[in-house]
């Protein structure tokens, strides 16, 4: 199984400890995110990953080397212009279509968040809605709202500041669900991605989902789930990990 992990963000919430190295390479309770990321991937099946990088690139490369890449394959995929999640993951298809193109479905990891949400139960709600995507949500505050009908199926967003909400799909009822950043996706999916450039991944997902596609969410109130933007997410993280709200070991 293959995956994708996001690391190129510059990580500025995360100033001053992304002075001097990249977001992916900042460590929680002595272990980089993205030790973290590859190891709860690794725990899932996932045996060649591909990272995307751009501030501070040769670091993330002199790591991985230093580490043999943690006995798995690890593709880089360096981007001269950030190109956000949809763009990054469009510029990375390669990976997931090379010898024939795969069948199989892979995932989609940010590097800065921390969860136990199961990847395997994701995988397998993902076959058995024969979805084209789906996203793990959960019931909590967030500036930004996935939509979703009351079978999962995405049907738009909402923004919370900007007083913003956006329906692509019609529903009898909406519910409003936190995305957390940790995506299953089938392969079919990168040749329909029309976006060009910098963009959101989430702005193909309610494209297709506007279009009749199986775009749906894995509901993961009850797993741990962590956003690392900033540094005190770290420190709170540190403290979680050493109450045993989570469990990361070395890869």
């Amino acid at each position: 199984m293959k995956a994708m992990v996001l690391a190129a963000g510059l990580g500025t919430r995360l100033r001053p400890l992304t002075n001097d190295r990249p977001k992916a390479l900042v460590e929680v309770a002595g272990h980089t995110l993205l030790e973290i990321a590859i190891a709860r991937l690794r725990h899932f099946g996932v045996r060649e990953v591909i990272v995307n990088t751009h501030h501070f690139a040769a670091k993330v490369l002199e790591y991985l080397q230093a580490k043999s890449n943690f006995g798995i394959r690890v593709e880089i995929s360096q981007e001269e212009v950030l190109l956000d999640t949809g763009g990054g993951l469009k510029k990375a298809a390669w990976f997931f279509l090379e010898d024939g193109g795969a069948t199989e479905p892979f995932i989609l990891h940010n590097v800065d968040v921390i969860s136990t949400i199961d990847l395997g139960r994701m995988l397998d709600a993902h076959k058995r809605n024969g979805a084209l995507a789906t996203v793990a949500a959960q019931q909590r505050q967030t500036s930004r709202y996935l939509l979703f009908d009351e079978q999962m199926q995405l049907c738009g967003r909402r923004f919370v500041r900007e007083q913003k909400t956006e329906i692509v799909r019609a529903a009898s009822r909406l519910q409003e669900l936190a995305f957390t950043g940790i995506h299953v996706i089938s392969p079919r999916l990168l040749g329909m991605i029309s976006e060009e450039g910098v963009f959101s991944i989430i702005q193909s997902y309610l494209r297709l989902a506007s279009e009749g596609e199986r775009v749906v969410g894995f509901r993961a109130d009850g797993d741990y789930w962590r956003d690392l933007g900033k540094p005190e997410d770290l420190a709170q993280a540190a403290e979680d990990f050493g109450a045993g709200a989570f469990a990361m070991g070395a890869v």
